[in-house]
This record gives C-alpha cells, structure tokens and sequence, in this order.
C-alpha cells in the first residue's frame, strides 16, 4: 500500500474517532451538569444523585455490548456489499436493546431502595438515591436503544448524527432539569424525569434514523429470533469482557479507599484524568471497530493488517503526548480539583505513572477495537478474565503491604501490561481474521 492510501486511512480514521470523541465527552458532561443543578438543592440529594449515577454507570456499562457487538455485525456486512443484512442486523440490536433494557428497568427500578442501601449511605442519601434511581430506570429502555442504534449509525460509518444527537439531548436535559428542578421545585425527581424525557427523545432519533434507513432499502422491523439470539450470544462474550475491566475498576477504589482519606481522594482525582484518557483512547479504538469490520466483510486482509500498522502508530504518538502533557501540566490544573496539599502532592506522585499506564494502554484500547470490530469476542472475554486473575493479586499484595497510592498504579501498570500481551499475541496471528460478512 502507497502512501497515498496510508493517508487515505489515516484520514478514515479520523473522519470517525473525532466525533466520536465529542460524542463520548458528551455524556460526562451530562452528569455534570445534573451534579451542578443539584447540587443547589442540598447536600444529601447531591450525595445521593452520586450513588444513584455510579449505579446508572456500572448497568450501562455493561450494556456497552449493545453498540460495540452492534457496530461489528452493521460494518461486517455493510463490507460484503450487504446493506439489507445490516440494517436487519442492526434492528435484532435494537430488538435486544429494548427486551434487556425493559427487563433492568422493572428490576432497578423495583429494587432502588436495596441497591442504593448496600453503599451503607446515610439515610437522608439513601433516600435521596432511591428517588433518583426508581426514575432513571425507566429511562433503560431508551439509553439502551440510543447504545444500539447509536452502534448501527457507527457500522454504517457514521459517527457525526450520534454526536448532534447528544449535543442536542443534553441541551434538552439541562433544560429540563432546571425548569423541573430550580423552577417547579420537584428535586432530585424533577432531576431524574427530565433525564429519562431526553433519553426517551434521543432514542426515538437515532431509532427513527435507522428505521428510515431500513424501510428505504426494504428491510422490515420485526421480531427475528435467531437474528436476537445472534446478537445476544455476541452481547454475552462482550459482557464478560467489560465485567472484567469494570471489576479492575472496582477492585482499585477499594484498595485506595482502604488507604485513608488523603489516598481516597488522590486516586479519584487521577482517576477522573485517566477516564479522560479514556475517552481519547476509546474514540480511536470505536474508529477500529466500524473500518476493520467493513473491510473484513469485504474481504480485504491487507488492508486491514496495514490499517493495523497505521492505528498502532496513532496510538503511540496519542500515548506519548497525551501522557506527558498530563504530567508536565500539572502544576496548572491540580490546584482547581483541590486546595489541600497533601492530596495533591500524591497526585503529583502518580502521574508519571499514569503517563506510563496512558502510552501501554493506548496501544492496548486499538488491539481492544480491532478484535471487537472482528467479532473476536470470545477471545477477549477469557483474555479479560485472564488479566483479572494477573491483576488481583497485585492489588492484593498492595493492600496487604500498605505499599500505598503510588504502587496501587504501579499495579494497574501490570494489568495494563497483562492486556497488551494477550492482545498482542492474538493480533499477531490470523485467527481473528475472519473474511466474510458473518463471523
């Protein structure tokens, strides 16, 4: 391949990480914005809409399956010359979104109260968590469908409509929430109905985007069992994979919050900056599954191994000065997360770490979308679990030696490390490379 076609990828390539960067900051923002308005009300509903969000999190988090699986079946066949099979596909997507949506909301929503009391909160938060979540599970159904579609809209190669989308949804949610909130007084409630209107809004979109799609070119909504089950059996390896990654997480705020109070809210400070990270590095990696699915499905190996080669370059030059700006910067930016000087000169400590961590993972993230955008999820959900049983044990030894912040990063640099090996080794061989509009 010539130069002009590296150019060519390279331009590919960007054309979809950069709105799916903006796209992903959008929903960050989102609680932000809910945490501000909030935030005026009192204390413990701030407290609470906290508890309640990290609960919202984890679920769609693992729910992320909806628009990854989505995205590499719509791209596989969208490559084999194949519209009408993926748009089909991408509607079991959409199918799967709203029976696993319907199903979290009854259970969340029926069981807010008990959720939100195994944070053992105090009961003015619990009260005010309770409220929030037995709301925002409603809303399941439509933030599931809006993963889903958002995934058919990314196999079709295109990542712009979900980010005008989501730029207008929380425009609408911010609205909203301060008529519902600060105007009608309806509180942490207020706060979570205005958030379900918006999702409930842009899933009809992105939704009413696809169906559009799909009647244009003949295909017909309706329920396909064996095109479900695809897509759940799909879904199933890909939940395993995030369980994994979100259990790390979890792993990690327990062991720094075993560490005192300055350790606690160090690490949450570096942890906001490494999710950050995350998302440059994620948007990359989304870029990967919608392009190497299209050319699988095409048939196209070289292009996809070269397509490697220019995504793994991508990631080195992002790593590298994404992670040491972070740290040269900051002495600029650690004063507006806290004034206290304990906490941030531990901060200070990790961060060359986490650059560290910023350059192996962002190398890790393009392997991640690569096999995703390959349908090679089975690989990467006992790869996962292979790096979990690496990486608890270190965290173990950390905590067990009261070794401290600095060393709990160190061990997140050999989860990291545990990744790009067994990534790396699978992207080296050809197994994955499955041609083909299904894999």
């Amino acid at each position: 391949m010539d130069r002009e076609d590296r150019r060519r990828l390279d331009r590919e390539v960007l054309s979809l990480a950069v709105p799916a960067f903006a796209t992903l900051v959008a929903e960050p923002l989102l609680v932000i914005a809910d945490s501000a308005i909030i935030g005026h009300v009192s204390t413990a509903s701030l407290a609470g809409l906290g508890v309640a969000a990290s609960v919202v999190s984890l679920v769609l988090g693992l729910c992320i399956f909806l628009a990854y699986g989505t995205t590499a079946t719509v791209a596989r066949r969208l490559g084999a010359d194949d519209l009408a099979g993926a748009l089909a596909g991408g509607l079991d997507g959409i199918s799967l979104a709203l029976v696993v949506g319907t199903v979290l909301a009854i259970g969340v929503g029926t069981l807010a109260g008990p959720i939100v009391g195994l944070y053992g909160v105090d009961p003015a938060v619990a009260a005010e968590g309770a409220r929030y979540l037995s709301v925002a599970a409603i809303g399941f159904p439509f933030a599931l469908t809006m993963l889903a579609a958002t995934g058919v809209l990314r196999g079709l190669q295109d990542t712009r409509t979900p980010l005008y989308v989501a730029i207008v949804m929380n425009v609408v949610n911010i609205a909203l929430n301060v008529t519902l909130v600060l105007g009608l007084g309806w509180g942490i409630r207020g706060a979570a109905i205005g958030t379900v209107c918006s999702q409930a809004a842009a899933a009809a979109v992105l939704a009413g985007l696809v169906l559009r799609g799909a009647r244009r070119n003949g295909v017909r909504w309706h329920w396909r069992p064996a095109g479900v089950l695809h897509a759940a059996r799909t879904g199933g390896w890909l939940v395993l994979r995030t369980a994994g990654l979100q259990a790390a997480l979890l792993a990690a705020t327990a062991a720094a919050a075993r560490m005192g109070t300055v350790s606690t809210a160090a690490h949450q400070i570096v942890n906001s900056l490494w999710m950050l990270l995350v998302m440059a590095m994620d948007a990359i990696a989304i870029a990967a599954q919608a392009i190497v699915g299209r050319y699988l499905g095409a048939g196209d190996a070289a292009t996809v191994r070269t397509l490697l080669t220019r995504l793994l370059t991508w990631a080195t030059g992002i790593g590298a000065v994404t992670g040491v700006a972070l740290w040269a910067a900051h002495p600029l930016y650690l004063g507006l997360f806290t004034p206290d000087q304990a906490v941030r000169s531990l901060v200070a400590q990790v961060l060359p770490i986490l650059a560290l961590v910023t350059l192996i993972a962002a190398t890790v993230f393009v392997l991640d979308g690569v096999l995703i955008g390959a349908g090679d999820v089975r690989y990467l959900a006992l790869a996962s679990l292979v790096n979990l049983v690496v990486y608890l044990p270190l965290v173990a030894l950390v905590v067990s030696t009261g070794a401290g912040l600095v060393w709990l990063w160190l061990a997140y640099v050999g989860l990291t490390l545990s990744r790009l090996v067994t990534l790396g080794v699978r992207a080296r061989g050809d197994a994955w490379l499955r041609l083909g509009a299904e894999v």
